[in-house]
């Protein structure tokens, strides 16, 4: 039987287990639309494009099953290119439908017209487009492989008008399995050699494809060899609060950390593939040579000794590479194991506030998260985009591991919101809680109105501090006492939640901020807080005077 090329596509989606899909509505993709009227896909209607790619670049990291969005040709795409750019850098599975203009136009400036082969061809792993409505099963079966390969990212579909509206009667493809990536045995047997070499050794995590099972797996590992653990930049899939977690390499790192991992002597990272902010500006590594013996791990056999010459290379998943972890076994006890709880205990000291008296009408940041890492439950989910105040989130929030934290490596702001209402979606039973600063919340601010219509019961703590807060830490670094360009007049965050339906409350008192912060958990709706805190305190380690903004 024939069908419109809409239909299919929306049946196509449907084989692959998609649950919703994140869109801003457009007229280059109604077949699509009306398709969605009837399916049993659930269709989140967003603000803005950005937002929708975000959703769905964090539903793709929730989930190890590409996220989907679907918005207009031109700026629709232009919109959504951050999204892509997002899961690019994250290495996130995600698929972007784009419409397209009617072929007979293309070439000649069409309204909205874009080559996107050109556009996304930098960003995502693959861009196609479907020629006519028989070629749309294939590219999705394609854009499935390739979004969830060894190295797992976004993939780009444009679909002319007439493609969606054309006839087929193609049948719809099968669901696509990611690829599993299982280590070399004799390359294990040498990771076992090495281990039993070494006197300083650290592992770090990082990376796509890890699972609840990996994890544990990478756990008892460590425990049984007594080694110390690191999470990459915004990666934090492992429990802090194992004994042999050690830290984070991300910005602003425990100095005690850094030198740890410059001074070891075996480096085993898992998936982690050691760029800048990990590596500290490419300091703790040297390129092409480390000084410490690197085995790195990834799924993508070719990204191995790409940067850097490791001493050992394994072609392993996350998950399968754990699983042949738990088979190795420390003949004796390590000569490092007394080291690996000083480890811990470093992480521990350089992980707890110290709450600091603020000026009146401001609230003190480090009592506001240690109030927020004693209000929310252990499977609770924590989003945040980029900006000075996510380093008090990275650095003294201590949580379960796995599942637990969604952020850009990418310092993409505007992230935390769209994130916290694609994670509240998928997991309803879960609080979930964005982090923002106020220019970061300003980015994404109108998919408030997504959570509510969404009935996405997300809660967002809007820290508002008057300024880009990290551009103005740079300039009194290179350019002191000449504040320009950085300055902030806000709205009364609050307010335009209210508006939206929301509950908010505007927090200015430290006293405040706990009590307020349960009730938003309690709320069983979306909930706002607007939380005024001292521009002068610009980082967890750093206080500048107050300027006044040029």
């Amino acid at each position: 039987m024939s069908v419109a090329g809409g239909v299919l596509l929306v049946k196509a989606l449907e084989n692959q287990g998609v649950a919703r899909v994140f869109c801003v509505p457009g007229e280059s993709y109604l077949p699509v639309l009306d398709a969605l009227h009837d399916s049993p896909v659930e269709t989140v209607v967003c603000r803005q494009e950005g937002g929708a790619a975000m959703m769905a670049e964090a539903d793709g990291k929730l989930t190890g099953r590409p996220g989907i969005a679907f918005v207009t040709r031109g700026p629709g795409a232009t919109n959504a290119s951050a999204g892509v750019h997002v899961a690019a850098h994250d290495r996130t599975p995600m698929i972007l439908f784009v419409g397209q203009v009617p072929k007979r136009f293309r070439g000649r400036g069409a309204f909205q017209e874009v080559d996107y082969d050109r556009f996304f061809g930098g960003m995502a792993k693959a861009v196609f487009e479907a020629e006519n409505a028989d070629a749309l099963p294939g590219i999705v079966e394609e854009a499935y492989r390739i979004a969830l390969g060894p190295a797992p990212g976004p993939v780009v579909v444009a679909l002319p008008e007439n493609t969606l509206s054309g006839p087929t009667a193609a049948a719809a493809p099968d669901f696509v399995e990611a690829p599993s990536v299982e280590p070399d045995a004799a390359a294990m047997e040498a990771l076992g050699a090495r281990l039993a070499e070494a006197e300083r050794p650290v592992v770090i995590l990082g990376g796509p494809r890890w699972t609840r099972e990996a994890v544990d797996d990478i756990a008892a590992f460590a425990a049984d060899w007594r080694l110390p653990v690191v999470c990459s930049f915004r990666r934090q899939v492992f429990p802090t609060g194992h004994p042999s977690y050690a830290g984070d390499l991300g910005l602003g790192v425990n100095p005690a950390l850094a030198t740890r991992i410059a001074e070891a002597d075996l480096v085993l990272a898992i998936g982690a593939r050691l760029g800048e902010v990990p590596s500290q500006g490419y300091t703790l590594f040297a390129v092409p040579e480390p000084r410490q013996r690197l085995v790195h791990v990834l799924p993508d056999a070719a990204a191995i000794g790409r940067l850097y010459r490791p001493a050992l290379g394994i072609a392993a998943d996350p998950v399968a590479f754990a699983r042949a972890l738990r088979r190795l076994a420390p003949t004796t006890v390590p000569v490092w194991a007394e080291q690996t709880p000083i480890a811990h205990e470093a992480y521990l000291a350089w992980s707890t506030p110290q709450p600091e008296a603020t000026p009146a009408g401001t609230v003190d940041m480090f009592a506001a998260i240690a109030a927020l890492r004693d209000a929310l439950p252990a499977d609770a989910i924590v989003t945040n985009g980029a900006g000075n105040y996510a380093a008090w989130a990275h650095r003294f929030l201590r949580q379960a591991g796995f599942g637990n934290q969604l952020a850009p490596t990418s310092g993409s702001m505007g992230y935390g919101l769209p994130a916290a209402v694609a994670a509240k979606l998928r997991f309803p039973e879960r609080a979930v809680v964005a982090l923002a600063g106020d220019g970061c919340f300003q980015m994404t601010g109108q998919e408030f109105g997504t959570a509510v219509q969404a009935g996405a019961a997300v809660v967002v703590i809007v820290f508002d501090n008057g300024q880009y807060g990290t551009i103005r830490m740079h300039q009194e670094r290179h350019y002191p006492g000449r504040v320009s360009g950085t300055g902030l007049v806000n709205p009364d965050f609050a307010a335009l939640a209210r508006a939206y339906g929301a509950r908010a409350e505007r927090v200015e008192r430290t006293e405040d901020f706990a009590p307020a912060l349960r009730a938003a958990l309690a709320a069983g709706e979306p909930a706002l807080l607007h939380v005024v805190t001292d521009p002068a305190r610009i980082s967890p380690s750093t206080r500048y005077a107050p300027a006044e903004p040029r």
